[in-house]
């Protein structure tokens, strides 16, 4: 991975798991002290974060209020050190692009707790594999 990697998340709507798995990337990688970023995208992204998100990252001291859902941008998947993928497919990715698929994640919008715990836990295993790299 580049010096400071830079991890983009991807989610069909860009507006749940992808954005739950970015923050908790921050969060974590802050609290190691790594010079690391995130970013979260969709392939078909909605026009805002569900309430239920919000609120639900709200309680746990992150604000997304603010933040809008975005499309997976080239100079993103350009500029990557690894993308994580939540149940969608990538058109015409970068040759060399390192990608892990979560498909197995559960449903933000049927116990956005059940899925948030699941995501972070396996941000918490990357960020731990990258700071130890």
């Amino acid at each position: 991975m580049a010096e400071s990697p830079f991890v983009l998340f991807v989610c069909l709507h860009g507006s749940a798991k992808s954005v739950i798995a970015s923050q908790y990337f921050r969060r974590f990688a802050a609290e190691r002290g790594l010079a690391a970023e995130s970013v979260a995208a969709g392939t078909e992204p909605d026009a805002v974060i569900p309430p239920g998100v919000v609120e639900g990252l709200r309680g746990d001291g992150i604000d997304v209020a603010g933040l809008q859902p975005r499309p997976v941008m080239r100079t993103d998947l350009e500029r990557a050190s690894l993308v994580v993928a939540f149940g969608c497919r990538l058109d015409d990715p970068p040759r060399g692009l390192a990608i892990q698929r979560w498909d197995d994640m559960p449903a933000v919008s049927e116990d956005f707790g059940r899925a948030r715990d699941a995501i972070a836990a396996r941000v918490r295993t990357l960020v731990d594999q990258i700071g130890s790299a």
